[in-house]
């Protein structure tokens, strides 16, 4: 919310700076966003007065127009539209500053010469309308500096504000929480009943008082809504970020900023009979900005006899708005349940100032006050002649008022620090909570209607600490006898996983646990989704049941922003429907990664080609060995609905299924329309974390004996069988065995393959004899002929 300072200040006013007071709010929990001043720099800008127009002799669409500035006069040509003698606009006069720092200079405009602008609102930066002059009031100074005429000497202030402080979402609310920060009165805007002056009321219904309990409405006739909005008014709008938009909507707009309760004014022609508060019944709806909606039976609605004319709490329609031909209009100011209209804001996408307010709660309290002042500034403004105001409620439905006991000791146990029973009664009875009864040890309050957040003693504990200030309150290191408990050096830490990928060129992700419904169903078709009930949007309305829904997403992010080389991981949980918990869902956490583009980062030495199969098994290998047991983890051929049919694998650990690796499906890739191929991985981390505990060997000091065999095998034969073969049968000495070439005749005819394998003997006491290892030698190949048909080259 942005609000004007000199505002705030009209109604409280302590005696600090900007500064200071942005400080005190802050930690008081009202966060500052920001601080920025209410106009541009602007300089040389005067209240002028044209005092003759007379045609240019030379361009059909320019005036020549003497300005007065209160000591003399001064020719300037000017363009626009609705220059006429006697309107009082900005004049810029020569050597003036525009924004932009724009500097106005002597001109000549075909042939006449100009000294000095007259301004629009658009040009001075203090508003949207450029369509002509902007005319000041008739009672403006002529000759007065324009900063000063409209008291630009002042900041906006943008607060940012948690859900359970929709008290402070106006004026009074903020003025009240500086009022207590500083021990200093708040000057409350009198709301005095205006007194009837006719006797016309629309009879008002509530169908539907769970939710909406009170509803207050007033007509008023006769009103003149072709009069422009006072200028002060239309400042503290433009201030708080709203425009101007005819007196009528104006004074309701300035209504809830000045007091937290949003109204609505309807054009009382537009209205057939009485006004009714109930659920919709599937019937359309034309809103104020030209869309149109259905409204369901789970939207509250205002309607009349006939139709439906407004979304309750949210937005008006346009068939009853009110225009500058409009006479007679219906105020109405109501209090919504904000249960009753959570969620429907976002449901339509008409995210608004009163759907903010009425969602986070507004003072049950205020609805006759605020139609009160809303009719004392119509009448001021525009004229007319007001009915009495009509109220409709349910009061078993408003919100009761609660005790809530403080006690003394929780108090002091709380903030650490013993604050005298005296002052904290005092800042209470400063936030507006009634003291209900006192004892030595605890007190007994009911808070104000406007703080509605307040419902347990924890909530006035955090009231006092507040007011008297977290800066305020002792720090210390906290102390407590603790068991330390072991730290298992058979579990790994996820650091070390993280570690090792963050090595090898990848960036850990975090992505959202929401994903698309249509994504997730082609990731894991077999595996339904959790569907959310009150999803932020529709492409994020489903929980993941895997972590490539997101790496695949930020993925095809990244790609369309030229980052063409792609290594992400992730860590994250993964959610599965189930009949067997009481959630009816079971949570596992998961370890994902994806590769796409170049192999290597771009270099004059680098490599061009792109990743394959083998460069993200490489990685995921490289993982699996910070374990110590990397001889337990295998590949198994697999197929999966994600991936590519030809290149997807099961990953097993000592034969049970952890996981899946492969090229994603093209499918998937045409759908995201990456640019390349993209290779993911994923393992349930709880199968990954078992490691071999460190213990010391000592290094043998005798040489290794290498020899390497090439055998012709069967083109189908997984070259990690013939590796755990030839291992099982080469003895107790070798220490090292690698697969260094394979090689696949181009003869289609030949459905067999080269395989060479490296194997490395070592004794760790003595020096291997050339009968030792060629007796290995013949094991292994003996072996692998007996198991494979494996035949040495």
């Amino acid at each position: 919310m942005k609000f004007s300072e000199s505002w705030l200040r009209q109604s409280v006013n302590p005696e600090v700076s900007t500064k200071d007071l942005v400080t005190q709010m802050t930690m008081a929990g009202l966060e500052i966003d920001a601080v920025e001043r209410a106009a541009p720099d602007i300089s040389g800008v005067i209240v002028g007065e044209i005092v003759k127009v007379e045609p240019h002799p030379n361009a059909d669409k320019l005036s020549v127009c003497q300005v007065s500035s209160g000591n003399d006069e001064m020719q300037v040509v000017c363009g626009a539209p609705n220059a006429r003698l006697g309107i009082k606009v900005p004049f810029a006069k020569v050597g003036a500053i525009l924004p932009s720092d724009f500097k106005i200079k002597k001109a000549k405009l075909r042939g006449v010469e100009s000294f000095g602008m007259l301004c629009a609102q658009d040009e001075l930066g203090l508003g949207e309308d450029g369509s002509g002059l902007w005319e000041l009031p008739e009672d403006a100074e002529v000759g007065c500096d324009l900063v000063e005429f409209l008291e630009l000497d002042d900041n906006i202030i943008e607060v940012d504000l948690t859900p359970n402080r929709g008290d402070c979402l106006s004026i009074l609310g903020l003025a009240r929480e500086v009022g207590v920060l500083n021990r200093v009165d708040v000057e409350n805007q009198d709301c005095f009943p205006v007194k009837p002056t006719i006797e016309d009321v629309v009879d008002i219904q509530l169908d539907n008082p769970e939710g909406c309990a009170r509803y207050a409405g007033r007509v008023i006739r006769n009103l003149d809504l072709t009069v422009s909005t006072p200028g002060w008014m239309q400042e503290c709008l433009r201030r708080s970020g709203l425009r101007s938009l005819g007196p009528a909507v104006d004074v309701t707009n300035y209504v809830l900023l000045e007091m937290g309760q949003p109204m609505h004014a309807f054009d009382l022609s537009s209205i057939s009979g009485g006004v009714t508060v109930r659920m919709g019944k599937e019937e359309s709806l034309s809103l104020l900005d030209d869309s149109e909606v259905t409204v369901d039976r789970n939207t509250l609605v205002i309607s009349d006899n006939e139709k439906v004319l407004a979304l309750a709490g949210i937005m008006g329609g346009s068939e009853s708005s009110v225009s500058s031909s409009t006479t007679d209009i219906f105020f109405e100011s109501a209090w919504f349940n904000p249960l009753a209209l959570a969620g429907r804001a976002r449901y339509f996408g008409k995210h608004t100032d009163s759907s903010h307010r009425f969602e986070r709660g507004v003072d049950s309290d205020l609805q006759v006050s605020a139609i009160e002042r809303a009719t004392a500034l119509i009448l001021k403004i525009c004229g007319g002649s007001a009915g009495p105001v009509v109220v409709e409620e349910s009061p078993s439905h408003l919100p009761k008022p609660v005790e809530i006991k403080l006690r003394d000791c929780r108090l002091r146990q709380q903030l650490g620090v013993s604050i005298p029973a005296d002052e904290v009664d005092d800042m209470l009875v400063r936030l507006g909570l009634v003291l209900i009864k006192r004892s030595s040890e605890e007190g007994v309050w009911i808070p104000p209607s406007w703080r509605f957040d307040l419902l347990i003693e924890q909530d006035l504990v955090e009231e006092v600490a507040r007011i008297y200030g977290y800066n305020n309150l002792p720090t210390s290191t906290p102390t407590a006898a603790l068991d330390l408990e072991p730290c298992s050096e058979s579990m790994a830490d996820l650091s070390v996983f993280r570690a090792q990928l963050v090595s090898r060129g990848y960036q850990e992700v975090i992505t959202y646990s929401f994903v698309d419904p249509e994504l997730q169903s082609m990731v894991e078709p077999h595996e339904p989704p959790v569907a959310l009930v009150n999803p932020i949007s529709s492409d994020m309305s489903v929980m993941r049941t895997s972590l490539w829904s997101g790496l695949l997403t930020t993925a095809s992010h990244n790609l369309n922003r030229q980052q063409s080389r792609v290594r992400i991981f992730e860590i994250g949980q993964c959610f599965l429907p189930t009949d067997d918990s009481d959630s009816g869902l079971v949570q596992s956490t998961n370890f994902a990664g994806l590769v796409c583009g170049a192999r290597e980062p771009v270099s004059w030495s680098g490599s061009k080609e792109s990743v394959d199969f083998y460069d993200i098994k490489g990685d995921l290998q490289s993982v699996f060995a910070q374990t110590g047991l990397a001889e337990e983890f295998c590949f198994d051929v697999g197929a999966h609905a994600a991936l590519h049919p030809g290149q997807s694998a099961k990953i097993l650990r000592n034969d049970k299924f952890i996981g899946w690796i492969g090229q994603v499906h093209p499918k998937i890739q045409s759908y995201l329309g990456l640019s390349t191929a993209a290779y993911v991985f994923q393992v349930n981390i709880d199968d990954l974390t078992d490691v071999r505990i460190p213990f010391y060997e000592e290094v043998s000091k005798f040489p290794e004996v290498r020899r390497d065999l090439a055998f012709y095998v069967n083109g189908s034969l997984a070259a990690s069988e013939l590796m755990k073969c030839a291992e099982s049968a080469s003895g107790e000495y070798l220490i090292g065995l690698k697969l260094f070439d394979v090689y696949q005749p181009k003869d289609v005819d030949n459905k067999g393959k080269s395989v060479a394998l490296g194997l490395t003997f070592q004794h760790p006491s003595r020096t291997l004899t050339d009968e030792e290892v060629n007796h290995s030698i013949e094991s292994v190949v003996a072996q692998l002929k007996a198991s494979y048909g494996a035949e040495l080259r």
